[in-house]
């Protein structure tokens, strides 16, 4: 590990000395990419974060939402936390450990709060899915996730997994965690109180495993990256992390801590020196008071180790016994490592200084990255000839990204807790939250072909399915964060693309009135294969009265409406670009633009979604409206439905185009719907359900009929492939 040159000079400058190799080694870590926001932190302030139900926004480790409360107590603040984190390069290195160990950063990041975590949702991308290769990851990367959430009783209830050639070298991992809080007093924060506080280190003793890991992410993935990198990737222990999570609760219960922070990137040095620095403080640390699991570690280890499960607390003296006693019962361990002070951030090793810094330069002294940055190229129309429809249904329906993700979701425990009112495999889980009595709907995800087809309108498309998702489950959108994934910065055309995201999820949210709380950023998610396409990963939760909402799945008794398209006729609806058929059968196209009123829809499906005539809602988004339909059929439910108007476009639009914003809704009220959508967005009748459990489409040159059974045969590509 070494300083750049310019940024050596730099805190040359600021110490007036030359660093210790602790002090180089730290800094390098924290002006990292991955710490520092180097390349994205200027184009961040595009997202709006304010909003009267935020409590804590961005920049602690994780964010702080109100909710309201519907019950007799509807007075009583309670609060959700909010956080998402990547763990990429781990993941390829080590597919079990590196998102095992996701799973329990983005869990003590919530624990750091005061927070209890209740749902976890996992976003996940890889190469193409024919590949042995992305299928090794596959594999690993759900195993530990599912090892690692099932062992400390945290349901993972929501999420995403895509599938693209340009993953291949470099797959996307990200994991998002919502917390609760049910009394404002235990709100805790990463802001030191006072000097004379003490430094506790409490958890898994520490070792020399992922040593670099900031800095390891801040770089491109080498070809021997398997097998050279490895040191850099954490390793987990999930039932010492459920020991921390109860730990924490009577911790909290009982007051005693100040403030907190997660032991994650940078380690010790990282989490100690933040703490001090955002409270505008100092510390004096010994590292050799840290408890430790390996003999003969040197500072630069203790500083730099990631080693998991262990978490920095703010103590007052006089409950420093308390602590250790409460550590103690649950078999952890803890060690003061020092001292909150007013001056610098000094860590001494046997005595000897190794550190002595401002934190507040450590944290916040890395100067910006001005990039240059090329627009992206807008798609021009090049679309496949003489692909029949039948052929074209089944390889779109039949598709990985589109297909059946039970393979995935069933690996996960998402009933422990006993919260989760709306499981996964629907499009948006929905958790409980008895303490306010108010439902909370989870929505977590992103699609890579729209991105790289318009990083720009495709990612104003993902904030409006999330948004979609929520609401056709009758929640609003409350609060947001993300997690925005990019390639190497350094390339104009890759920077070009990453803004183009950042804008276009920004925009979004805006109009939907969505506060982006929070978030994470990687970049140089670049290998021998090529950048990633730039993908923004939102996770959105929306909040409705109760527990009780529409399934996706047909009832078989109302009719079906299709709601929120621009329009049926004319250019804007016949776009196919980023579009799963075109991804099967090649060709380009301009991206669709998204519905003129998003705001409007949103609130308005979440009205509908609530009324009792509303059987059945459904959005309409990857593999467009014949994957919607084909999702909803089951052996007691079908549709009869018909597209043979010529004047609503053409077949392969109405069928497989993706514009965003768009609900299929089985209601036995269609007027009362389309009086609602009235001034909003055009209202269509597709046709009738019915209890033959078979799908039935009728087009302008033919027709297309699938039942339950074929259509489950084609939907269960992913596990015929791997079971």
């Amino acid at each position: 590990m070494s300083l750049s040159d310019a940024d050596r000079e730099l805190v040359v400058e600021e110490l007036g000395r030359e660093p210790t190799r602790a002090e180089a080694a730290l800094f390098e870590n924290l002006w990292s990419e991955h710490c520092a926001y180097r390349s994205s932190w200027p184009l961040l302030s595009a997202f709006d974060s304010e909003g009267d139900q935020v409590v804590v926004g961005p920049g602690d480790d994780a964010a702080v939402v109100s909710i309201p409360s519907a019950g007799a107590d509807a007075d009583d603040d309670t609060y959700v936390t909010l956080g998402i984190e990547s763990h990429n390069h781990p993941s390829f290195v080590d597919p079990f450990d590196g998102a095992a160990t996701g799973v329990g950063g983005i869990v003590r990041d919530t624990l750091s709060m005061g927070a209890y975590p209740i749902a976890l949702a996992d976003s996940l991308y890889f190469g193409d899915f024919d590949r042995e290769h992305s299928r090794y990851l596959f594999e690993g990367v759900v195993e530990g996730i599912s090892h690692y959430g099932n062992c400390i009783g945290v349901p993972t209830v929501a999420g995403s997994t895509a599938f693209h050639d340009d993953y291949e070298g470099n797959p996307l991992v990200n994991v998002a965690c919502v917390g609760l809080i049910d009394d404002p007093d235990r709100l805790v924060t990463a802001v030191a109180k006072e000097p004379g506080n003490k430094l506790l280190l409490v958890g898994n003793s520490t070792g020399r495993d992922g040593l670099g890991g900031a800095s390891f992410a801040s770089e491109d993935l080498a070809e021997d990256a398997e097998t050279e990198d490895r040191p850099a990737v954490q390793v987990g222990d999930p039932y010492t992390e459920k020991l921390l999570i109860e730990a924490n609760e009577q911790l909290i219960d009982e007051g005693l801590i100040e403030s907190a922070r997660d032991l994650g990137a940078a380690g010790l040095g990282g989490a100690a020196s933040e703490m001090v620095a955002k409270g505008g403080l100092g510390a004096n640390i010994e590292l050799t008071n840290v408890h430790e699991r390996e003999p003969n570690m040197n500072a630069m280890e203790y500083l730099l180790a990631e080693s998991q499960e262990r978490m920095c607390y703010e103590v007052r003296p006089e409950n420093v016994e308390r602590v250790h006693e409460i550590a103690d019962r649950y078999d952890l361990g803890s060690s003061v490592i020092g001292e909150v002070t007013d001056g610098n951030f000094v860590c001494t090793f046997d005595g000897e200084v190794v550190v002595d810094a401002s934190a507040e330069f450590l944290g916040d002294g890395a100067p910006y990255n001005d990039l240059p940055a090329e627009e992206p190229a807008e798609q021009e129309r090049d679309l496949p000839e003489g692909v029949d429809l039948a052929e074209a249904f089944e390889a779109v329906v039949g598709s990985p990204n589109t297909a059946s993700k039970e393979w995935v979701y069933r690996q996960y425990d998402h009933e422990v807790q006993v919260r989760t009112a709306m499981a996964p495999g629907d499009d948006a889980a929905l958790m409980a939250i008895r303490e306010a009595e108010t439902g909370l709907a989870f929505s977590s995800g992103a699609d890579p072909n729209w991105t790289d087809a318009a990083p720009y309108e495709g990612a104003r498309a993902v904030a409006l399915e999330n948004a979609t998702n929520v609401a056709a489950k009758g929640a609003r959108p409350h609060a947001a964060v993300n997690c925005l994934n990019g390639g190497n910065p350094e390339k104009p055309d890759v920077y070009g693309g990453f803004k183009g995201i950042v804008d276009g999820l920004a925009e979004m949210c805006s109009t939907l009135d969505v506060p982006v709380v929070g978030g994470n950023v990687s970049l140089y998610n670049d290998s021998a294969s090529g950048p990633i396409p730039p993908t923004p990963t939102l996770a959105l939760v929306g909040v409705k009265d109760g527990y009780e909402a529409p399934p996706a799945a047909l009832q078989g008794e109302g009719e079906l409406l299709l709601v929120g398209a621009r329009s049926l006729e004319g250019d804007a609806e016949a776009r196919l670009g980023g579009s799963e058929y075109l991804a099967q059968f090649g060709g380009t196209d301009r991206f669709p633009e998204s519905l003129a009123n998003p705001d409007a829809f949103v609130d308005t499906l979440a009205d509908v979604a609530n009324e009792e005539s509303t059987l059945a809602t459904h959005d309409v988004s990857h593999g467009g409206l014949a994957v919607t339909l084909a999702e909803m059929v089951t052996d007691g439910a079908g549709a009869s439905v018909d597209l043979d108007a010529p004047a609503k476009g053409s077949p392969e639009a109405l069928l497989f185009g993706e514009q965003a914003g768009r609900v299929v809704i089985e209601t036995t009220d269609p007027r009362s719907v389309r009086e609602a959508f009235d001034s909003v967005t055009p209202v269509y009748v597709l046709g009738d359900a019915d209890d033959s459990g078979t799908l039935d489409v009728g087009l302008d040159d033919g027709s297309l009929s699938y039942d339950a059974a074929e259509i489950a045969d084609l939907r269960d590509v992913i596990e015929r492939e791997l079971d």
